[in-house]
């Protein structure tokens, strides 16, 4: 049986105001908070309304996107999270992270807007940056370390 819009944007609105009060442990969290409040909720259901609404999986839980975060200071909060940064060719930065943390990281890497990047993939504890060329792929290694690693 299909859900019906109006209850699916109600069930994310109500999603997006518990994860406004803190994050959520784990998506049977959500469920469950989901279903004390009358909504039709199920795990599957739940996932695929964090990915629509733009939550993230943090090392707290499930949190909403905070957009008032500047660049450089997303890239410090996610400093933490970096494992290695290896050049793989002259286009290609190869970011390990800690397990759960890529896609933060390549997140944090979209919002910062910086000219060297041409896009990131996130997996689970490895970014994949694409850089313009080598140089800007040399430029790109060096503003990590500056506004992440604090170097």
């Amino acid at each position: 049986m299909p859900v019906l819009p109006k209850t699916q944007t109600a069930r994310r609105n109500a999603i997006r105001k518990l994860l406004g009060r803190g994050p959520a442990a784990t998506q049977g969290t959500v469920v469950d908070a989901l279903l004390a409040a009358g909504f039709e909720a199920t795990q599957s259901s739940v996932s695929r309304d964090l990915k629509e609404i733009g939550a993230l999986k943090t090392a707290a839980g499930y949190a909403l996107q905070d957009t008032a975060l500047r660049s450089d200071d997303e890239m410090a909060q996610v400093g933490k999270m970096l494992r290695d940064l290896k050049p793989a060719g002259p286009n290609l930065l190869v970011i390990t992270t800690a397990t759960g943390a890529a896609q933060r990281v390549a997140l944090a890497l979209d919002r910062c807007d910086w000219p060297e990047i041409v896009g990131n993939l996130g997996g689970d504890d490895t970014v994949f940056t694409a850089t313009r060329n080598a140089s800007g792929q040399r430029a790109l290694i060096a503003r990590i370390g500056h506004s992440a690693l604090g170097h």
